[in-house]
């Protein structure tokens, strides 16, 4: 009884062994079908991948460890038991063989199918008695070379599963390389699409910047009244002109009038037009508008200080405010000559200035009556205006300069022709205030002194040359012994009229001379420092360090 309880006990274990190995296959077999799933799964990331992979062989190595340690097991019980054999052939009965029989294990008939159906065949062995009583065949030995076959076809399924499982991971690397580049693909056009776009975006802003300072419409000429009201701010007075049409944009003017550092605008009416850039409305804009509306000038006439006649007759076919096509006024300088010679426009012109013309030059001694009284300034012109009406408004300027000073010109015992005529003088010898106060100074006294007044200005005059650019030595070689009116080194007094046309700083520098007792002075032409001096030798000394020294 005692035996057959052992040779259960160890049928029961070699059962449970097998029963392991059977486990551990299902294990296998199991974590195999799950990473099969997973890798079929596009989403499983590869670290999952290659743990499930190391999971599996961890598995198999596992298995093939216990079916070897089984197999040790096996040989170590079938040893004893063949020497059994071979001693005492003759005690095994009959019994004890069918005894033999009957207490070698069965694999059940469900785990046999369990290993067949997957893929891990275990050769059906014979498990012998551990009875000391009982021998074991000698015919057990030979499931040796069975049990080893099996094993070698385990080894065989597990490397197909294995080129199974690596065809699988390939195809999956495969299609995650695939998707990649693919990304990677549509990485790069989206980033090459938005580097475009801000590209182009910086591209079209720039162009949109640079039409927007330019002129809005350099064709149109036509004039846009804008009113500009009081405490205007840099943004409101760009969005007025917007809104007028006279700017493209209210925030680039805006922008550009701080990038230009252009403040200081001023309120009031404008006259601005398409044809205006930035840069002109913004200059515009800071001289000052008008207190009331204003008819728009079509263009403008420049006349500058000290220009003579013909100087202000070549200025007046020039428009100073328009550019290329034009710059050229409707009206020719040949017209102005004659317009301001002709005695009928002289005599209606006096009778409506009456103080300012009633002392004019006479017309056989003045190269012209109405040289030194077209006052310097800037006119505008109308499309309706006339050469005669830009003429007349530049006397009536004049008449307008004057109309304070008419009463202390009578009482100084000189009349407007005197004046101007010495104020055309001032007008070319100075270049400060305070200079010019003391030339007039310098020719009053020598004309108290019945001096001539030896100025160079009114013998260019003379040679027609007053406005052109001499030199030093030119001018120090000038002919003072030429026959005309205007010759003031051989003639005393004053020269028939004035020689240019003087502007109100030389103006009341000659109603408002200095007290001096000064005689002479020269001028550094280098510096434009004047020198004065009393007494000739004086002034001979500086006529030799300023002047003569200097000629090369």
């Amino acid at each position: 009884m005692a035996n057959f309880n052992d040779d259960e006990q160890t049928s029961q274990s070699q059962l449970s062994f097998k029963e392991q190995i059977l486990a551990e296959l299902e294990k296998a077999n199991r974590i195999r079908k799950e990473k099969e799933k997973a890798l079929r799964q596009e989403g499983l990331k590869e670290e999952e991948l290659r743990e499930k992979e190391r999971e599996a062989q961890v598995a198999t190595q596992e298995t093939v460890r216990l079916y070897q340690q089984y197999q040790s097991q096996l040989k170590e019980q079938q040893v004893p038991e063949a020497a059994k054999t071979a001693q005492a052939p003759s005690q095994l009965t009959a019994e004890q063989k069918e005894a033999s029989k009957t207490t070698r294990p069965a694999i059940p008939a469900q785990a046999t199918a369990k290993v067949s159906s997957k893929t891990r065949p275990f050769p059906s062995q014979q498990y012998g008695a551990e009875s000391p009583h009982l021998q074991q065949p000698k015919k057990q030995a030979t499931s040796t070379p069975g049990a080893s076959m099996q094993a070698q076809q385990l080894a065989d399924s597990e490397r197909q599963h294995m080129k199974q499982e690596d065809s699988v991971r390939r195809k999956t690397v495969s299609k995650r390389q695939r998707r990649d580049r693919m990304a990677k693909k549509i990485s790069l056009t989206i980033i090459t699409s938005l580097v475009v776009v801000i590209l182009l975006t910086a591209l079209f802003g720039t162009l949109f910047v640079r039409s927007a300072i330019k002129p809005l419409d350099k064709q149109d000429d036509k004039y846009v009244q804008v009113q500009i009201p009081v405490g205007s701010s840099t943004k409101m007075i760009g969005q007025i002109l917007e809104k007028q049409g006279v700017i493209k944009n209210s925030t680039v003017f805006s922008f550009y009038s701080k990038f230009k550092n252009y403040s200081n605008f001023q309120s009031g009416y404008y006259n601005l037009q398409k044809s205006m850039s930035l840069e002109e409305i913004a200059k515009a804009l800071q001289k000052g508008g008008t207190a009331e509306p204003t008819k728009p000038a079509l263009g403008k006439i420049l006349i500058p200080e000290g220009y003579t006649i013909k100087q202000i007759a070549s200025a007046m076919e020039k428009n100073t405010i328009a550019k290329g096509d034009k710059t050229k006024t409707p009206f020719k300088a040949d017209d102005f000559l004659a317009l301001i010679q002709d005695p009928a426009f002289i005599q209606e012109m006096t009778k409506k200035h009456p103080r300012l013309l009633a002392n004019l030059p006479k017309k056989d001694l003045a190269v012209y009556q109405l040289e030194g009284y077209l006052f310097p300034a800037t006119y505008n012109y109308y499309k309706e205006s006339s050469l005669k009406d830009v003429v007349e408004e530049m006397l009536a300027t004049t008449d307008a300069t004057l109309a304070p000073y008419y009463d202390r010109i009578s009482a100084s015992g000189k009349n407007v022709n005197d004046i101007l005529t010495l104020a055309s003088l001032v007008e070319k010898e100075g270049s400060t205030d305070d200079d010019r106060r003391k030339i007039a100074s310098v020719f009053n006294n020598r004309l108290a002194n019945g001096m001539a007044l030896q100025s160079n200005i009114a013998i260019l005059y003379a040679m027609n040359k007053l406005g052109q650019k001499t030199t030093l030595a030119e001018d120090a070689r000038i002919d003072t012994s030429i026959k005309s009116p205007y010759n003031i080194y051989t003639n005393t007094g004053l020269m028939p009229g004035p020689v240019d046309s003087p502007g109100v700083s030389a103006i009341e520098a000659t109603i408002n001379p200095a007290k001096t007792n000064y005689l002479y002075f020269v001028a550094n032409v280098k510096t434009g420092d004047v020198y004065f001096a009393e007494t000739y030798e004086e002034h001979s000394a500086n006529v030799q360090k300023y002047v003569n020294n200097q000629i090369q």
